[in-house]
């Protein structure tokens, strides 16, 4: 059996990126076999102590990104990629290292970003978000790999 942990990553209390503490919500109140939720709000690299115990076979990180598409898009962004990307969350650290590091002693490790429309605090999420967050959790139970959702 496949060792697979979801890493959700961001502040609902910013707008869009809240996608990751939405599908964080999903995931507890409506579990999905074979999946292991992790959820890393804004200092995901919290969380690397706890995935090296599970020694998971795939980490898939979801969080909000602006990669210039219209809001609610989703896509798979390599690591080559991320380092040039301006990251929309508000993270402690950048998430490029917390990427880099799961790589070094995770097989497969994958970055879901969805694009957002408006990141500032005490806006809620909007709509075509909070529909790409749940088009994400149900892929979840047929998780195929980073071909799942088109490159960047």
């Amino acid at each position: 059996m496949t060792k697979q942990v979801l890493v959700t990553v961001g502040n609902a209390m910013m707008g869009d990126d809240g996608a990751g503490p939405y599908l964080a919500e999903r995931l507890l109140s409506e579990p999905i076999e074979n999946w292991m939720l992790l959820d890393g709000g804004t200092m995901p690299e919290d969380s690397l102590y706890k995935i090296r115990q599970i020694q998971p076979d795939r980490v898939v990180v979801v969080d909000a990104a602006d990669f210039g598409e219209k809001a609610g898009e989703i896509r798979i962004i390599g690591a080559e990629t991320i380092n040039d990307m301006f990251m929309v969350s508000t993270h402690a650290l950048p998430l490029n290292f917390f990427i880099e590091e799961l790589e070094t002693f995770v097989p497969e490790v994958t970055f879901v970003g969805i694009q957002p429309a408006i990141v500032a605090f005490s806006f809620p999420m909007t709509e075509m978000v909070k529909k790409s967050v749940d088009e994400i959790y149900n892929r979840l139970t047929s998780w195929k790999g980073s071909t799942e959702f088109e490159h960047c």
